[in-house]
């Protein structure tokens, strides 16, 4: 095997696993989409088993300006409910919770004004 044989194995293996990749992306996107009818995902996914390079591209043409927002959405969802799943399972609560214990503590006379102080500070931090 000489060079040139490694190298244009490895182009086309570096041209194929992104390809994949690309393929792989449509497809999450297609059932990501909540704007698409099923009718229409049928359709995308039927067209990919068919053509599926030339239905990526017409994909990514079409409908391609989306996919990052979709994306994002996607991202910013999970992140937003694995950090409520820690907070519960931490058992620390949000600080308005904090500072409204803090204040009821203050209001039975349980601890003083410095002390509330120092709680909404830690609290807000």
């Amino acid at each position: 095997m000489t060079f040139w044989d490694f190298f244009w194995l490895m182009l086309w293996a570096f041209v194929f696993i992104s390809y994949l990749m690309v393929l792989f992306q449509v497809v999450v996107d297609i059932f990501r989409d909540k704007e698409l009818n099923g009718w229409a995902r049928v359709v995308w996914i039927v067209a990919l088993f068919i053509a599926p390079p030339l239905t990526a591209l017409v994909y990514l043409i079409a409908r391609g300006r989306g996919m990052a927002g979709r994306q994002q959405s996607a991202v910013a969802a999970s992140q937003s409910a694995a950090e409520d799943y820690i907070r519960s399972v931490a058992g620390q609560p949000d600080p308005a919770s904090q500072i409204e214990r803090a204040q009821a503590l203050l209001d039975k006379g349980a601890i003083t004004a410095a002390e509330y102080e120092r709680l909404k500070a830690k609290a807000l931090a």
